[in-house]
């Protein structure tokens, strides 16, 4: 059975709840990405920013006033672990209309992500393997 931990990335970006929106920006454009968690000093999830969080506080933003992630950021993250099915983990997001996982360890630390785009993956190789 394929697990979550068969599809996650574990080279990570994350932010602080200090971290401001302008470093946001630039690190989803740098690191080609769309949701970055937002972690704690111990490594805990206490967030999460998507690129329209970080696009529409851009838009509302005074200019020249660095606003911090906290301010924008969500909170009560859903998550799930390494061993969770795959076909949970995909089930929860569009149960949930989530675009992205946080996957936590036992230490209750961030150890990876899994996205929509993962799963998109793994579709097209289906449908392709359907269709020949």
């Amino acid at each position: 059975m394929l697990t979550v931990e068969d599809l996650m990335t574990t080279n990570l970006l994350t932010l602080s709840a200090k971290d401001t929106i302008g470093h946001a920006d630039a690190e989803m454009k740098l690191g080609d990405v769309r949701h970055i968690p937002v972690v704690d000093q111990k490594g805990h999830v206490v967030g999460i920013v998507s690129n329209r969080d970080v696009f529409r506080a851009l838009g509302r933003a005074n200019r020249g006033k660095a606003i911090p992630i906290w301010e924008i950021m969500k909170r009560g993250v859903l998550t799930v672990r390494p061993e969770t099915p795959a076909h949970a983990a995909v089930a929860l997001m569009l149960e949930k209309k989530i675009g992205a996982l946080p996957v936590i360890g036992d230490g209750e630390q961030l150890i990876g992500i899994v996205t929509e785009t993962d799963f998109l993956a793994i579709a097209r190789e289906a449908l392709l393997k359907r269709s020949t």
